[in-house]
């Protein structure tokens, strides 16, 4: 008998399956927007130790990962949240891993954009369990940066291969990975791709599969920012594996090619 969806639709299941992403609508309450809004400070203020931000004359971005190490905010909304009981849901799975979690603040006027790719190849896990739950903490318009998707492109068993993402010191050239093919031209021939997106309230979130191509443009705003957290999950079909280019921070020593996701760098949150 299958279990009643307390968080998403079947509808909401359909389009994440068929598109590769969906977005849902006032996922997070007010109390959940102040705890991270105050958090998304503390890291801007002292950055945790993978801070991949930049200041340039295209204007000022702060990144950083697996900050759910390093702050309980962050280690709350991760693995105390309903945010894992989404994942199961549209998983349909029996256990969620954390794969790990993600900051994007946008500040106005940074007119660079997020380049399209994919991101599974960036990361050591084989799967087709591997979704993003990505948070509005502001109002995201295409004015300031809303994320774009390619609809249907997670089934397109298409690797591409990793390249850094802007002016940052802290994250070098990937090992070029001779299975992965280099991204098509999508922004310059975006007629030819069917391209999906929607505008968020904060508390709205975009969830989207670890293959499904996507973007984002910069923020164009003289006066909003765009704040994005973003939670990444595994299912049940999750294995470990540092296959060549992957990002070196997502290294687990634990594991070895083929084990179960289970680690205290990717913890057991639902399920045994």
């Amino acid at each position: 008998m299958m279990k009643k969806l307390e968080f998403v639709s079947q509808a909401e299941i359909d389009a994440y399956n068929n598109d590769g992403a969906v977005a849902l609508r006032g996922l997070l309450d007010t109390d959940w927007l102040e705890r991270l809004g105050g958090a998304v400070e503390d890291d801007i203020r002292s950055p945790g130790p993978f801070y991949h931000g930049y200041d340039s004359d295209e204007g000022l971005f702060h990144g950083n990962l697996r900050l759910w190490q390093t702050h309980s905010v962050f280690r709350d909304i991760c693995l105390e949240s309903h945010l894992p009981h989404v994942a199961r849901e549209i998983f349909g799975s029996t256990k969620i891993n954390l794969h790990y979690d993600q900051l994007f603040v946008k500040e106005s006027r940074m007119s660079q954009r997020t380049r399209w790719h994919n991101d599974q190849p960036y990361w050591p896990v084989k799967g087709r369990q591997v979704l993003s739950i990505w948070i509005a903490l502001d109002k995201t318009t295409d004015e300031n940066g809303r994320l774009e998707f390619v609809r249907g492109s997670h089934l397109w068993d298409r690797w591409f291969q990793p390249e850094p993402f802007g002016k940052t010191e802290a994250i070098s050239a990937y090992e070029k990975n001779p299975d992965y093919e280099d991204i098509p031209e999508i922004e310059a021939e975006r007629d030819n791709y069917d391209i999906i997106s929607w505008d968020l309230e904060p508390g709205d979130v975009y969830v989207f599969n670890g293959m499904t191509l996507h973007g984002a443009g910069g923020n164009q705003s003289h006066d909003r920012r765009r704040r994005g957290y973003t939670v990444r999950y595994t299912g049940d079909d999750a294995t470990y594996d540092p296959r060549m280019g992957t990002s070196q921070p997502l290294h687990c020593e634990e594991l070895r090619e083929g084990d179960p996701m289970d680690s205290s760098l990717y913890p057991l949150i639902l399920g045994s």
